[in-house]
């Protein structure tokens, strides 16, 4: 990530997404009507009557998507222990429209073992997302990369408003478990930090700064990574696969000579 002296990273201002981001604390979400991973219309509004975890995603990512919903996994697992089950519900919504269809979401959840029961994959019409990222403060922007947008977890109360917003590619445990411990206790959830604190913990989708060049370019670490991992699996695979064979043609021969 760029440091925080240079706030605008491939056309995205760091800042001000972050102010519009914040902007939206206080503000109750529109009853907006999307699909579930079956395709079924399912209503923002029917989650109300217990605090939301909501994030943005989309299912091209390669990189920072899937490490995101991963740490954030591992958060509800410990939420899940902490204040128990059935209290509080999550949304990972899928923006990059059509590509994000219900299908598409559903492979993705499956992908990454995410079976929590109060864990919903949700697409909207791309007639949606515009009034759906204005409703969270959520900023986006297509990029050459995939997309650049702000990281957050948004926190909404039972009414549907939001609380708190959560930053980061890591989400901390505590930054989820104290507004939702709050909420759940029926408290009354402070703001966050200050803009300039938050400013340092935004982290651009897809991208990787490149001081050679002093420009952005994708990261194909895990793409990298995934490949070797899949190469070395076939080769022991085939390796075994060699032995079995060299072992039964052994035997085989043995069998004959006995005979």
């Amino acid at each position: 990530m760029a440091s925080s002296s240079n706030t605008t990273d491939l056309g995205l201002d760091r800042e001000a997404a972050l102010r519009t981001s914040q902007a939206a604390i206080g503000r109750k979400v529109g009853d907006h009507i999307l699909l579930n991973r079956e395709g079924v219309p399912t209503s923002l509004a029917s989650y109300r009557g217990k605090p939301l975890l909501v994030s943005f995603i989309y299912t091209g990512c390669f990189q920072v998507c899937p490490t995101t919903t991963r740490s954030l996994q591992e958060a509800v697992e410990g939420l899940l222990k902490s204040v128990g089950p059935n209290q509080f519900n999550v949304v990972s919504i899928g923006f990059n429209q059509p590509a994000d269809s219900p299908q598409a979401l559903k492979s993705f959840a499956t992908q990454y073992g995410i079976r929590q029961p109060n864990w919903e994959f949700l697409s909207p019409p791309a007639a949606l997302v515009p009034d759906l990222a204005r409703d969270f403060g959520f900023v986006f922007q297509a990029s050459p990369a995939g997309f650049d947008h702000v990281l957050q977890v948004s926190i909404l109360d039972g009414e549907g408003r939001i609380v708190r917003q959560v930053y980061g590619e890591g989400v901390v445990p505590s930054e989820l478990g104290e507004p939702l411990k709050m909420l759940l206790a029926g408290q009354p959830v402070e703001s966050n930090e200050l803009i300039e604190h938050l400013v340092d913990r935004v982290r651009i989708l897809c991208t990787v700064f490149d001081p050679k060049t002093g420009t952005y370019k994708v990261d194909y670490t895990l793409p990298i990574q995934i490949a070797g991992g899949v190469t070395f699996f076939v080769l022991m695979l085939i390796f075994f696969i060699n032995e079995w064979r060299s072992s039964r043609k052994m035997a085989r021969s043995k069998g004959m000579r006995n005979a």
